[in-house]
């Protein structure tokens, strides 16, 4: 790309030597001092580099040359708040020069936006040491947050991610608090009276984004690798706020076991000498990949063996492997630009899912990636405003939209395609090359393809240019003969509407075809052009895409999907979760019709695999939501949905058994929750009565976690103003990690109008203060009660309509971090059906600013494009086909 906005070449940094001190609790303030050590490149008057929200006080240079050393220093300053710059002007000009050395003072802000250097607030389980800064309401802990483009927030920085560079770190802190940061304690002195120095071991060589450090009452749990490292184990801790540490446990079971199995798939050592975890009250993200020190929000990291939802246990393994595969991934090895963030995060998601596989077989986390994570993305590459995995940033705030699951979800399933394609050891034996040739730089996608071509003999840049550079994917339609059948790719736009010029790109398509005449296996066939014939197919059973490896969608003629309705025992579970996820987004996008995919979920009844279900529950749900304002239509999706969940219901009941397995128990809530969801008198009756007993006596009558979601949902169904007080309070004050996260969804749940108005909206956009902590959501969970809004029938327009005539206020609450105020345009709005609602969107957003959501906010719109033209298109089919079936 060659408009990026990018520093001037000017000062090449290659060391970072930063001391912070003076923390200020009451003005939430501190000062540092930055020493950049690095390289000249010619002649100025000017060096540039990235601040934000910073006050630089005083600035010297030193600069070696070959008879003496010189100084100058400069408190003239200039800085441009929109492109995060401050420029540095000297009264004379500085000769160019190979070593040169840049002092910065400046003082900083302890914000509170879960950007740069920040503040968390929590409510202690435990007394705290006495210096912990404190309100009336909240304790707080300090932590920093700097990708994409945060570190310039807490220090003066050349802050891209291929000027790279080591780093000492020192802070000053009070005595009885603690400090971490990337790499080990080197040194800990007294400085005034009831402070104390601390400084670290110098980093490796490394990009801003990934330098950390966090201060407060801290307390770990400890373990250690089974692998020596250079003749030591490595220790790895995770670290909470007092009182919270054993809910680590779960982490620390897997991370020693993940570093040493991706220390031996990658064929190079964790290459830090030790691995510390950090759980974060209040966090932007799911967490953090910081070199040595990563950093997690809450419910991906702690987990309370008496109270928390089984789930978690699945988030926080997966979540845990994620970012210590990013250790490699990403830190190690880093994208010379953000352009390239995929070879970060599609990496990282693949790999996160292999390590938890490894560990946990019997989850069958394949099948959950195909359900949740290829669909998610299947679902953001199938709008006409998608972009490439591979996409043009510009700066800053373009990067923070780029974190949208494209480059994760659909850069792990290139990923899983092409590995599956080449073999998983030769893959991993191409990452192993290609982590080597390019560690402790940067390295672009074509350099991924070159490793992977020396293992492989594969021209592999051959095979997946087009789905890197370009945007979209195909859906192959398929026509049949007599042991014949064509195959044609042309791309998939959800909304059903491809133009000649949405539809250039010819895909390499790995056709993965079982039924092959004579052959018992799969078939390793591809398309490389638009059309091709394929002799000597089954006439009774043929599938393409066997094992759902593939990154496409398949058409099959209507006869031959209802035909593989009644074959389930060819398919495998991954199998069923993509022809079922197939079937719905060709109703969906008109390429099929609703009924087909309706038939093809019929035969699922007497399934009990949880994925499975998952995914026709999906789209059942989905259908819901877009002709489930016709209370006939509304009435008999119920009914079919209560059918196909009735042999799993009645097989798990409401009790857990003993030993069985770890998705029975995921099984079992979904099923409850979905016939809650769909008018099951018996569940309901049976939900509302654990409920009112809860109520009466919590003590004697606990709720079990993996049945709170059912529950809550049937008191918010049956005695709506009084559940969502109890839950409102419950959200509150309840001690479990996940117990906030779980409250907001049911509270989600609700329909009552006026309760939506006068009380579930207000504490979704109030700030606090002014208003008080119990009646406001934090910035970082107001996505999860607007997501369920989004898909609530009663509360989508209600939502909307605050936005709209409170848009001030709701950008107020998120201004300092335009990462919340993009995911909220994107969970908020997209589930709309209609195109009246899409023209109010359009004029008010008119008038407005977009810059750090106008990717997301076109998406959105695209989004409800589909939705309406499905309504339009297909209400009556799906009408007629639930009175022909005897639903309606």
């Amino acid at each position: 790309m060659t408009d990026r906005d990018i520093l001037p070449d000017t000062f090449k940094p290659v060391h970072y030597d930063l001391v912070i001190t003076d923390l200020d609790f009451t003005t939430w303030s501190y000062k540092g001092t930055v020493t950049i050590e690095g390289q000249l490149t010619k002649p100025t008057t000017e060096i540039v580099l990235n601040t934000l929200e910073l006050k630089l006080l005083n600035s010297k240079i030193e600069i070696s040359q070959s008879k003496s050393d010189q100084s100058w220093e400069s408190s003239n300053f200039t800085e441009d708040t929109k492109s995060q710059r401050s420029t540095i002007t000297f009264a004379e000009q500085l000769p160019a020069s190979p070593k040169a050395s840049l002092t910065v003072e400046f003082t900083g802000e302890l914000n509170h936006d879960m950007a740069g250097f920040y503040r968390s607030q929590y409510k202690p389980v435990a007394t705290p040491a006495a210096s912990v800064p404190h309100d009336d309401e909240f304790y707080y802990m300090l932590s920093t947050q700097f990708e994409s483009c945060d570190a310039r927030r807490a220090f003066p920085c050349f802050d891209e991610p291929n000027l790279k560079a080591t780093f000492d770190f020192a802070i000053e802190i009070p005595d009885d608090q603690v400090a971490l940061s990337n790499m080990p304690v080197k040194e800990t002195k007294p400085t005034t009276q009831g402070k104390k120095l601390v400084s670290f071991e110098r980093s490796p060589i490394m990009s801003t984004y990934l330098l950390a450090w966090a201060v407060g009452d801290f307390e770990h749990i400890e373990a250690f690798t089974d692998r020596e490292y250079n003749g030591k184990k490595i220790p790895v801790r995770v670290y909470t706020t007092r009182g919270l540490k054993e809910q680590g446990q779960w982490a620390l079971q897997h991370a020693p076991k993940i570093i040493d199995y991706f220390s031996e798939q990658f064929e190079i050592d964790y290459p830090l000498p030790k691995s510390d975890i950090l759980a974060v009250h209040e966090f932007t993200h799911g967490a953090m990949e910081n070199w040595g020190l990563v950093t997690y929000r809450m419910t991906a990291i702690l987990f309370d063996e008496k109270l928390s939802e089984a789930r978690f246990r699945n988030r926080i393994a997966y979540v845990v492997a994620h970012e210590l595969a990013h250790q490699w991934f990403g830190n190690l090895v880093t994208m010379d630009w953000w352009d390239e963030l995929w070879l970060n995060e599609g990496f990282a998601t693949w790999a996160g899912w292999l390590a938890t596989d490894h560990l946990h077989p019997d989850w069958d986390v394949w099948p959950q990636f195909i359900n949740e994570g290829m669909d998610q993305a299947f679902s953001l590459d199938a709008v006409r405003s998608s972009h490439p995995i591979q996409v043009e940033v510009r700066d800053a705030l373009d990067v923070n939209q780029i974190f949208d699951k494209i480059s994760y979800l659909k850069g792990c399933s290139m990923i899983r395609m092409l590995a599956s394609h080449l073999g998983v050891k030769t893959f991993l034996k191409g990452i192993a090359i290609y982590l080597r040739k390019h560690q402790y730089s940067n390295a672009k996608t074509e350099a991924l393809w070159a490793a992977l071509s020396e293992a492989s003999g594969t021209d592999v840049n051959t095979l997946m240019q087009n789905w890197i550079e370009k945007v979209g994917f195909p859906v192959l339609t398929v026509t049949e003969e007599d042991q014949r059948i064509s195959v044609k790719q042309s791309r998939f736009l959800s909304t059903g509407d491809v133009k000649p010029e949405d539809d250039q790109t010819t895909w390499w398509v790995p056709l993965s075809l079982k039924g092959k005449t004579g052959s018992k296996g799969i078939e390793p066939l591809a398309l490389t052009t638009k059309e091709s014939t394929i002799d000597g197919v089954s006439n009774d059973f043929y599938q393409l895409n066997a094992g759902a490896t593939g990154f496409y969608r398949v058409n099959y003629p209507e006869s031959r999907l209802k035909r593989l309705g009644t074959q389930l025992d060819h398919l495998t579970t991954e199998d069923k979760i993509f022809i079922t996820g197939s079937a719905a987004d060709l109703a969906f996008s008109g390429h099929a019709t609703t009924a087909a995919l309706l038939s093809f979920v019929q035969g699922l009844k007497q399934e009990t695999h949880y994925r499975v279900l998952s995914q026709a529950l999906d789209s059942l749900a989905t259908i819901k939501s877009i002709f489930g304002d016709d209370e006939q239509v509304k009435a008999g999706l119920e009914k079919f949905t209560l059918e196909v969940i009735d042999n799993a219901l009645k097989t798990v009941g409401w009790e857990a058994k003993e030993g069985e397995d770890f998705n029975t128990g995921l099984l079992r809530k979904r099923l409850l929750l979905t016939a809650v969801s769909n008018s099951h008198e018996e569940i309901r009756k049976g939900a509302f009565e654990r409920w009112s007993a809860h109520q009466a006596n919590p003590e004697q009558s606990p709720i079990p976690a993996n049945l709170r979601a059912p529950v809550y949902h049937s008191a918010i169904v049956t005695d709506p103003a009084n559940a969502v007080a109890a839950l409102k309070k419950e959200w509150y004050t309840t001690p479990a990690i996940d117990g906030k996260e779980i409250c907001l969804q049911a509270l989600g749940r609700t329909t009552d109008v006026e309760v939506i108005k006068k009380v579930l909206l207000p504490f979704l956009f109030n700030s606090s203060p002014p208003a008080a902590a119990a009646d406001s959501i934090p910035g970082a969970d107001m996505h999860i009660l607007s997501g369920m809004f989004a898909g609530n029938r009663a509360a989508r327009p209600l939502m909307w309509a605050y936005i709209r005539d409170n848009w001030d206020e709701f950008t107020g609450k998120l201004a300092g971090n335009p990462i919340l105020v993009d995911r909220m345009i994107n969970v908020s709005l997209p589930k709309f059906n209609d195109l009246e609602t899409l023209k109010e969107i359009e004029a008010f957003f008119a008038g407005k600013d977009t810059k750090g959501f106008d990717r997301t906010l076109e998406q959105v719109k695209d989004k409800i494009r589909g939705r309406a033209a499905y309504r339009t298109r297909d209400a009556e089919g799906v009408k007629q086909w639930l009175v022909s079936n005897g639903y309606t």
